[in-house]
């Protein structure tokens, strides 16, 4: 068994969780690690993903500005403070911290005057800008005894994947046991998101206050149990695993550069106590191509609000437009206008009985953008509608980013041993072209029979229902891919599943999120986890960095979504 735990789900994440993680949690685990794993406190590999789009537009900018930097300052501040313990405690680190300069980050630790051989993962071409690499890189760099592994970008779960080949010795024909532990590493990526954070039922998690980061104990054959560090907070639940499961995902088939993963075949099993057991995962041959990320500066953006109280909204947000736009002296590419009705009738607060009407302004040009576009608002302070401020004053323009993916093909990309000796890692010689799979249908053969067993005949045609929130029986995660937001819903009782399989349609999510009514809108769905995954393409514009909508990375789309009244069988409620 290989113990992996995890320490960071993002760059700010919780500074002291390299420490508790070490530590066993602040429960005091004792020394060791090693090549057995174990109980309590100890480890074999401790990782962290401090990476995500907008962080690498944040690098890059760091590195123009200084060429040194480009990599994520948290993590050399955890070393600085953990190095020495990990290595005493024999706690291998793999961390893609690196971001757009590896090689200068492992400089700077070396700067730490701490005695630890550091090894880094890079992509050979530059032409390929910053390609989703993979794990066997990672998983050299250990073999050569690497005791501390740092990449630049690749999959989140190949932090988790390379230790595993490195201590199991698989191969790239090894695609189940691949696609094993890509799952493993996909739940232990979001770190506390897999240990109660963020979740649906959050409010029956006893401890909550400081969830525990997750950890992986990964068996040789690519199965895993997802657990935490004993009395830390939160939880490890199938419901917690699952909610994680669906995050920023697309359809059945979970592409990578060494595996293809068919999310349709995974198991969950409680085992106990915070414990989950993940099995049965099948994986296929990876696609040809690897992702390419590419975040730029799109061009300046400016933002103004204005508070809208009581009475004739409408009309008092029409006249403060003809009005803006009439003093404005530039005219930006793109201006977007929009009304938030947070109001209420007879409001007993004045904040309850307000609208916000928000533009923003975008243009290659910071002064079109700037000032001179949002000025035009100071000259209106005493000429509209009554009741006229504003949440903040008017500003400068900002740079905004834009996010779009290409393709290179498979390639070769490199790792420096701790020696400095460079090693070419070959790319995969089989692949498979990536085919869109939506999961199982109703009536397909893949469908969930057991769950159409407990799901009566009578009670599926004409049951009697009530129109409540979804979230009454739903839980949901939500987030971004690129400018694509993903929904993942699921069940906790598995007689529920059919329904909510048959209610998440395109045509009732159109419904239930008119914001979504012109969009495309892809349903997949995953019956052995009673979930079902849906992706909505373009709500979020060209990415996080571009900020087309209030909740720019759909983090509260799902909380929504849960929200709004459908029907429900009034025999799935009878113990809910």
């Amino acid at each position: 068994m290989l113990r992996i735990g995890n320490c960071s789900g993002f760059y700010g994440d919780r500074l002291p969780a390299m420490r508790e993680m070490l530590e066993g949690g602040g429960t005091g685990g004792g020394a060791g690690g090693g090549a057995g794993g174990g109980a309590g406190g100890v480890l074999d590999v401790l990782t962290g993903d401090y990476l995500a789009e907008l962080t690498m537009l944040i690098l890059s900018r760091d590195r123009a500005a200084d060429p040194a930097t480009g990599y994520a300052k948290s993590f050399l501040a955890q070393l600085r403070d953990c190095l020495r313990l990990a290595l005493d405690r024999r706690v291998r680190i793999v961390s893609n911290a690196g971001g757009v300069n590896p090689d200068g980050l492992a400089a700077a630790i070396r700067e730490l005057g701490v005695d630890a051989r550091i090894a880094t993962v890079r992509n050979v071409e530059q032409d390929g800008g910053h390609a989703y690499l993979g794990a066997f890189g990672i998983a050299r760099a250990l073999e050569a005894g690497a005791d501390i592994v740092i990449t630049g970008r690749v999959t989140d779960a190949s932090l988790v994947v390379g230790p595993a080949i490195a201590r199991f010795g698989w191969n790239r024909t090894d695609l189940d046991a691949l696609a094993g532990a890509t799952v493993a590493g996909h739940v232990l990526e979001c770190g506390t998101q897999s240990t109660g954070g963020n979740y649906a039922f959050f409010a029956e998690i006893a401890d909550l206050g400081r969830p525990g980061f997750p950890i992986a104990e990964i068996r040789p054959d690519g199965s895993s149990v997802i657990t935490k560090h004993p009395g830390t907070g939160g939880a490890v639940t199938a419901g917690t695993v699952t909610a994680q499961l669906v995050y920023e995902i697309g359809d059945a088939r979970y592409p990578g550069p060494d595996v293809t993963t068919r999310l349709d075949t995974i198991e969950l099993r409680q085992q106990g106590k915070d414990r989950v057991e993940i099995f049965g995962v099948r994986g296929e041959a990876p696609p040809p191509d690897l992702k390419v990320a590419h975040t730029a500066v799109g061009g300046f953006r400016n933002e103004l609000t204005v508070v809208l109280t009581g009475l004739d909204i409408e009309a008092k947000a029409a006249l403060f437009r003809r009005q803006f736009e009439a003093a404005a002296r530039t005219r930006p590419a793109e201006v977007t206008w929009t009304l938030t009705r947070l109001d209420r009738p007879d409001a007993p607060t004045q904040q309850q009985a307000s609208a916000l009407l928000t533009v923003v302004a975008r243009d290659k040009d910071e002064k079109v953008a700037g000032r001179a576009f949002a000025d035009g608002a100071v000259e209106l302070a005493l000429a509209s509608y009554p009741g006229f401020f504003a949440t903040s004053p008017p500003g400068r323009a900002h740079p905004y980013g834009v996010f779009t993916a290409s393709y290179v093909p498979q390639r070769e990309h490199e790792v420096v041993l701790a020696d400095g000796t460079v090693e070419a890692i070959a790319p995969p010689t089989v692949t498979r072209a990536l085919e869109p799979l939506p999961g199982p249908e109703a009536g397909d053969p893949g469908r969930n029979k057991e769950n159409e067993r407990s799901f009566p005949e009578k009670e599926r045609s004409f049951p009697p229902t009530r129109s409540l929130p979804l979230g009454t029986l739903a839980g949901a995660r939500s987030g971004d891919k690129g400018g694509d937001a993903n929904i993942g819903l699921w069940v906790r009782d598995a007689r529920a599943y059919p329904w909510l399989r048959d209610l998440i349609t395109e045509r009732t999510l159109k419904a239930l999120l008119p914001e979504a009514a012109e969009l495309p809108i892809r349903v997949t769905r995953l019956p052995r986890v009673n979930a079902v995954n849906v992706v909505i393409e373009g709500l979020l514009g060209q990415g996080v960095a571009y900020n087309a909508r209030f909740d720019p990375q759909a983090k509260g789309l799902g909380e929504w979504l849960r929200s709004r009244h459908v029907d429900i069988p009034a025999w799935l409620l009878e113990d809910a």
